[in-house]
């Protein structure tokens, strides 16, 4: 049987990024790391650019600054968190699952705190075993542990992580969530279909879970097929913290939601990019992961497009969302999303010259294998510890994001 000691994250010290430019976009001042490829920069002339720092490529391989405690931005080095950063709980525990254990280390390194001892095995009969190898009894667990593919085998694994420990007497048991498995299946589009994402809350309920702390969820009425507090995480501030580092001028964007359904999402950040106007992609849906693009509606002529949507699948979507904005003049067309499913063929679609720059975050682990020129991937690490912070000292979480 293979088995994983999850370790405790490096103590290693990096050089922080160079400060960004807050002249023309409205944003909460939330810090990233961007993993960016050897990809030339934006053609747009810009004023007082503030690029991101990069440390050298190896071997042909993206770039991959790190933040340290140098690095924290105005809005995060606040007296409270100064305080907090630094200090020891013995009562707060963070585990990891095997989904995505970078993002969990990096989590544990920006609140000051070890990741806990867990160890999880898979039999060869595909079964998973979970044995916390520290005590929790009497402490508040927060277990980070994405849904994402293969988002049966991680839910599994979340859900007996779960079990763990509230057979091992844990106070408080949050689901640390970034990507919410199943969020799509959130309704009935046709007679006799399931609401996996209902069936899901309830799993993670009965499992034993006290809260769930989840990020950008597909749809806002997920929240409430759960029975126990959820704390939605908006990762928003972390894209416009990159895109203001660029300094584009406000007069030359236009924030595009490439269907019907993400409206609210595009006008919300449009609101922030300087009440930037908006620009929506009609398009009519014949089959799961099929896209036909209809029409467009509102002006991109000599613009620059920014496309706002809360994951990317196989990039049916955008990628026919953006030939469509080229064909209507749009001077360059930039793609902005929280979660990266990246399902095949979404890299070739992606990298095939359609787009400027994608920017992802890394609530999914990115493989080596997906890295292509244009891609940026921003860290939501500093966010989710934020927020983890604020939900244990029974602060409040919204006003983050005001």
């Amino acid at each position: 049987m293979a088995s994983l000691l999850l370790p405790s994250p490096s103590s290693s010290s990096t050089s922080p990024p160079s400060s960004l430019s807050s002249t023309l976009f409205s944003r909460s001042s939330l810090n990233h790391r961007c993993l960016r490829a050897n990809a030339p920069r934006s053609r747009i002339c810009l004023r007082n650019v503030v690029k991101c720092s990069l440390s050298e490529p190896l071997n042909g391989k993206p770039c991959v600054p790190i933040l340290n405690d140098g690095s924290l931005s105005k809005f995060l080095a606040s007296k409270r968190l100064e305080s907090a950063v630094h200090r020891s709980n013995n009562r707060l525990k963070i585990f990891s699952g095997t989904a995505n254990p970078s993002l969990s280390q990096e989590i544990a390194w920006y609140m000051g705190l070890d990741l806990g001892r867990i160890k999880i095995k898979r039999f060869a009969d595909g079964e998973i075993y979970v044995q916390l190898q520290e005590s929790v009894r009497g402490c508040d667990v927060y277990l980070v542990q994405p849904t994402c593919p293969p988002a049966n085998e991680n839910l599994m694994e979340l859900l007996i992580m779960i079990d763990a420990c509230r057979r091992a007497s844990a106070k408080n048991i949050t689901a640390v969530i970034p990507y919410f498995g199943y969020a799509r299946a959130d309704r009935k589009t046709q007679g006799r279909e399931s609401i996996a994402a209902k069936l899901v809350a309830n799993l993670i309920t009965e499992a034993g879970a006290d809260r769930v702390l989840a990020c950008d969820l597909h749809s806002g009425q997920s929240m409430g097929y759960f029975d126990i507090p959820v704390d939605h995480v908006y990762c928003q501030p972390v894209i416009l913290d990159y895109l203001a580092s660029k300094t584009i001028c406000s007069n030359d964007l236009v924030v595009v939601s490439p269907d019907v359904g993400g409206v609210a999402r595009a006008r919300a950040f449009a609101k922030k990019l300087s009440d930037a106007p908006l620009a929506i992609v009609d398009k009519r849906r014949y089959g799961h992961n099929l896209a036909e693009v209809m029409n467009l509606i509102g002006d991109v002529k000599g613009k620059v497009a920014v496309m706002v949507d809360d994951m990317i699948d196989t990039a049916g979507t955008i990628a026919k969302g953006a030939a469509l904005l080229h064909d209507e003049g749009a001077r360059e067309v930039y793609a902005c999303s929280t979660h990266a499913v990246f399902s095949p063929p979404a890299v070739e679609r992606l990298s095939s010259g359609l787009f400027q720059e994608v920017i992802i975050t890394n609530t999914i682990p990115v493989m080596e294998k997906n890295y292509f020129p244009q891609l940026t991937v921003l860290s939501v690490a500093n966010l989710l510890g934020e927020t983890i912070w604020r939900v244990h000292d029974d602060c409040s979480v919204s006003s983050i994001f005001q």
